[in-house]
């Protein structure tokens, strides 16, 4: 019997379906074990490889898990029902298939060694975002990506096996077109090198995922390639030019006397609001207060009254907190002050940030952490606001009877407060005499 991918929708023409899990167990005291009988055909219909929601049933119940792709067993060691398993795979769909943005299971894993991060692509809806790398099961899937884990390989080649077979049948094998296996044309899609794909996509999820994977390209790139006709360049490439202009200056040293030339290549490369997001990543590590005051003169020349600039300063903000939870998630309100004080963030940019929690830069559980943790200082900004609309209304009235006096006997100026005189002394006023 097949189930709905998603089992939070119960319409039975959903097209995403998958076999109900089929669990076995063997053995007996110590050596009890379960096998997932049909682990295979499940995996296959998620588009995930069979050993990744095995081994997130080990990582949830704390139990040792065993692979044998050339037999098709996959064993979570201990007596574990069906029903159970079948539920917990639920998780495992939420967290590792679901699109975020659209509930579809259509998506794609992209590994990112170097940065060890996980990128989720939905070929439904085209949302593009990053995987919560706090479960422990993404240990497992960057030491084994998908496009390297053994069950795929396999079925990889079987694939092409019978490609080449298809081909020799048809008489294509020594031709043209039978060359044209050697392209390899899978690899350009599933692979890590999606680049291409950023040319159309301007938005700022985009964007961010930009900064989480620099492409080799990018990193690759000299100044002298884009000096005559830098705006008829994609977004990604000059955003990939900006990021290697700075981090260039940061590596030589001279980041800190180069807030102009920086600001100067933003705007040559028609990046400028960008350009907080780029400088957070750069500039900015744990040790993100003594760094605000360091370049408080880079951030000021991109957010004095930028709104939208000082909008990518907090997304940078927010994708910092997610790399160094554990020191800087306690610090949120302390730090975000810091930028208040600093004038890099507005008081409205922040409120307004506030009124949501956005999935934008970091998971939507991250972004709830953040706010909250934030809410002493947004709850502060408010309450100074209110003081301050009423203290000006006061002091409109009281301004009308104060008025600035000189005492020759003071070394200052001082301020009194004068009665107002009344109507009928007003009467004696000699005209002559003003």
């Amino acid at each position: 019997m097949s189930l709905n991918v998603n089992r939070n929708v119960s319409d039975q023409f959903y097209r995403y379906k998958m076999p109900r899990l089929i669990a076995k167990v063997e053995g007996k005291g110590n050596g009890i074990k379960t096998v997932i009988v049909n682990m295979t055909d499940v995996a296959k219909a998620l588009n995930r490889p069979p050993t990744y929601p095995t081994k997130f049933f080990g990582c949830e119940l704390g139990a040792q898990t065993q692979f044998d792709a050339k037999n098709d067993r996959y064993i979570v060691n201990g007596s574990h029902e069906a029903n159970k398993l079948q539920d917990m795979l639920d998780g495992f769909i939420r967290k590792f298939v679901l699109c975020s943005e659209c509930d579809n299971p259509e998506t794609d894993l992209h590994i990112n060694p170097k940065k060890q991060t996980i990128g989720s692509a939905c070929k439904a809806c085209g949302n593009r975002g990053m995987l919560d790398t706090r479960h422990k099961l993404c240990t497992f899937i960057l030491k084994n990506p998908p496009e390297t884990d053994s069950t795929c390989v396999k079925e990889k080649k079987e694939k092409e096996k019978k490609n080449r077979k298809k081909d020799k049948e048809n008489g294509s094998g020594s031709g043209e077109a039978g060359n044209h296996n050697d392209i390899d044309a899978p690899d350009a899609v599933d692979g890590e090198e999606d680049d291409d794909d950023w040319a159309e996509e301007t938005t700022e999820e985009a964007q961010r995922r930009r900064m989480e994977e620099i492409s080799d390209h990018a990193k690759n790139l000299t100044l002298s390639e884009d000096l005559e006709k830098p705006l008829e360049k994609p977004l990604e490439e000059r955003v990939n030019i900006f990021y290697n202009f700075v981090k260039q200056k940061k590596e030589s040293g001279a980041v800190g006397s180069a807030d102009k030339e920086i600001l100067a290549e933003a705007e040559r490369l028609d990046v400028r609001a960008m350009g907080p997001l780029i400088l957070t990543e750069l500039l900015f590590d744990e040790n993100i207060r003594d760094q605000i005051k360091k370049y408080t003169r880079h951030f000021l020349r991109f957010c004095h009254n930028d709104k939208k600039a000082q909008k990518y300063l907090l997304g940078g903000f927010e994708c910092l907190v997610k790399l160094h939870q554990g020191q800087l998630l306690p610090r949120v309100a302390v730090i975000l002050k810091d930028l208040y004080d600093a004038d890099l963030l507005e008081e409205d940019v922040i409120l307004a940030w506030a009124e949501k929690a956005s999935k934008k830069y970091v998971s939507k559980e991250l972004a709830k952490e953040i706010h909250a943790k934030a809410a002493p200082f947004v709850k502060w900004l408010k309450e100074a606001e209110e003081e301050s609309e009423g203290s000006d209304a006061e002091e409109e009235e009281d301004d009308e009877n104060v008025e600035v006096v000189y005492s020759s006997s003071a070394r200052e100026l001082k301020v009194e407060t004068v009665q107002p005189e009344k109507a009928e002394e007003e009467d004696d006023l000699d005209i002559d005499a003003i």
